[in-house]
């Protein structure tokens, strides 16, 4: 249930509200608008109670039920789009935000030669992974907490905010010491107990879709992070499992418009494990710029020949340098900028 406050509504009646609210034993959250105030009513047991428990209240102009399973991430909750800052750098905005870098972090001179073209080729964010998720237990797993120093150094070095991985709830406190933005991958998207802490860990995090998801899943799991405080989310569409087997996954372009419809969130693409083919990349994230995304996730491996991880789906230094160039020509064309 939402509580939208009358313009110019005092501090002691959006108090009102929320102590009603806590009264009844339901929790409560606040968008603290410029203009006015929304006050989000969230319980099990809101359905039943009646609108006019809160439209009696001074200050209250409207009470509206949320009949979807997400309520935090709608548009109901938040009519404005929400910005994610990340070391001065906005993503939401009319930027379209590009983070590339290695699948995995493998050495620091692998690191530092990632860093240093896709800086210069206009990226602003710099990918990389520390802890490897893999579908079998034989395969590399990752550098873990060396992989993180590295990335801790590399930041500094080159002056760019980092993005990596957080797999273990265990482990956030850790992974949030050298990221800028903490990753929940498409295989954690309901673990539920890492969304918890990474929540109120407070740290900008991207959300990937699960790759068997649907958009309603996805955005209720945002509400996980959302409901322990954390404004700074980012979802990350990537592509779901479909019975089409020429591309690794199908990249479902129409989730942007989607999320852009009933969500204020951000949403980012990751053209490289939708594509699984370097040669696919792209032009899937050409689609994603032209249809809204606003912003993307590449991998660039400085030589993709000896990747330890995903290869075949990373672009080189040059590929990446050219694509971003004709990227900035497609979003020009959509009114904004890379």
């Amino acid at each position: 249930m939402i509580v939208e406050m009358r313009r110019g509504a005092t501090t002691d009646e959006v108090d009102g509200v929320v102590q009603r609210a806590e009264s009844l034993g339901l929790n409560v959250q606040l968008n603290l608008g410029t203009d006015k105030t929304v006050v989000a009513i969230l319980g099990s047991n809101t359905g039943q109670l009646s609108t006019d428990t809160f439209a009696v209240l001074p200050g209250v102009e409207s009470i509206t039920r949320i009949m979807k399973p997400y309520k935090l991430a709608s548009r109901e909750f938040k009519a404005e789009d929400s910005l994610v800052s990340v070391s001065g750098i906005e993503i939401g905005s009319d930027r379209i935000v590009v983070m590339a870098g290695p699948c995995a972090v493998e050495s620091e001179e692998q690191l530092a030669k990632a860093a240093k073209v896709v800086k210069e080729a206009g990226a602003c964010i710099l990918r990389g992974g520390a802890f490897k998720p893999r579908t079998s237990p034989f395969s590399f797993q990752g550098m873990k907490k060396a992989g993180l120093e590295l990335l801790g150094r590399i930041k500094e070095q080159f002056g760019i905010p980092v993005i990596t991985e957080v797999v273990d709830p265990h482990d956030v406190s850790l992974v949030s010491k050298y990221a800028d933005i903490l990753q929940i991958g498409s295989r954690n998207m309901q673990n539920y107990p890492l969304l918890t802490d990474v929540g109120r860990n407070k740290r900008p995090v991207v959300l990937k879709r699960g790759f068997s998801c649907t958009v309603t899943e996805w955005l209720t799991a945002a509400d996980y992070l959302l409901s322990e405080g954390n404004t700074q989310v980012i979802l990350c569409e990537r592509g779901i499992r479909t019975f089409e087997d020429s591309v690794r996954f199908s990249l479902d372009i129409s989730s942007i418009p989607v999320i852009k419809r009933f969500s204020h969130l951000p949403i980012i693409v990751d053209p490289s494990h939708a594509a699984g083919h370097y040669s696919l990349v792209p032009a899937i994230a050409k689609a994603a710029v032209a249809a809204g995304a606003d912003g993307l996730l590449i991998e660039v491996h400085p030589n993709p020949k000896e990747a330890l991880i995903d290869g075949l789906q990373s672009l080189t230094p040059s590929d990446f340098a050219r694509l971003m160039g004709e990227l900035r020509a497609i979003a020009k064309s959509v009114g904004r900028y890379i």
